[in-house]
């Protein structure tokens, strides 16, 4: 009675997860949702008197390679404009194709499952002296050719995270002899200037300020100047990115001075007047 109640609860729990990993906008909650069908999964292993399988499924697929695709979407990042063309030639075709095979495949194994004879699981694991050595002895003597061949899957995805990293060179690698040569013949032998204009604040995000009083387009990281910023100041409020224009363009015109260290200062002070307004 127990345990068809936990199979209940959980098949409601699981097909829930399921359907949101589909339908979840998200790429974080869809990973999210897969997780707990997993974790679903290990407990129903449990209930089935699988403590084995139930590890398995929770150690190393909720807790390595649910972690890894975490991992990867939060560095990689997935865009929602992404194209939706399809670039093989064929891929729906062939989609259709795996599916419908993997669906007979399914057919088949639900088929033999409901029309062999019953033995039991208690009794299987009694005649083989538990769990964990009938796991072994099924897996090296019986179905050890599909052992081996999944191992040689394992194998060729590493190999192919490998070849698709993999970029031939196509030049000698530079040594330091050669860096600091085309340091000195560039155009700029200095380091580059750093992020921070000192008047105002030291953030990351706030562009340097040469000499002349021009903003330094070197000293933004190229994903911060892909927002534009301009003096510390983002375009979500163009009303204040066009007053800073105006307050260093005036101070240009009426100062000859090439000395504008004061600009930043002057700017700051006429965004607080146009705020107090």
């Amino acid at each position: 009675m127990g345990e068809t109640i936990t199979f209940w609860v959980l098949a409601v729990v699981s097909v829930s997860a399921a359907l949101g990993l589909v339908f979840s906008r998200k790429a974080v909650y869809s990973a999210l949702m897969l997780g707990v069908v997993m974790l679903s999964l290990a407990v129903l292993y449990a209930v089935q008197d699988a403590p084995f399988l139930a590890a398995v499924q929770i150690i190393v697929y909720t807790g390595a390679v649910m972690m890894l695709f975490l991992f990867v979407l939060m560095l990689v990042g997935v865009d929602s404009a992404d194209s939706l063309v399809e670039t093989i030639k064929g891929q729906r075709f062939w989609a259709t194709i795996a599916g419908l095979s993997f669906a007979a495949l399914l057919a088949l194994g639900v088929g033999n499952t409901v029309f062999t004879p019953e033995v039991g699981i208690a009794g299987a694991i009694k005649e083989s002296g538990g769990n964990v050595p009938a796991l072994a002895q099924l897996i090296f003597t019986r179905y050890v050719f599909a052992f081996e061949v999944t191992s040689a899957l394992l194998i060729t995805a590493a190999l192919g995270a490998m070849v698709l990293a993999h970029r031939e060179r196509i030049q000698p690698k530079a040594t330091q002899r050669d860096l600091a040569r085309a340091r000195f013949t560039g155009p700029q032998p200095s380091p580059l200037p750093g992020p921070g204009t000192y008047a105002l604040h030291n953030a990351i995000d706030m562009p340097a300020l040469l000499p002349d009083g021009s903003v330094s387009p070197k000293s933004i990281n190229r994903v911060l100047a892909r927002h534009e910023i301009e003096d510390g100041f983002t375009p979500t409020d163009p009303a204040k990115a066009a007053l800073i224009r105006q307050v260093l363009d005036k101070d240009a015109a009426q100062d000859e001075d090439p000395d504008l260290a004061d600009r930043p200062v002057q700017a700051k002070d006429a965004l607080q007047q146009e705020d107090s307004k």
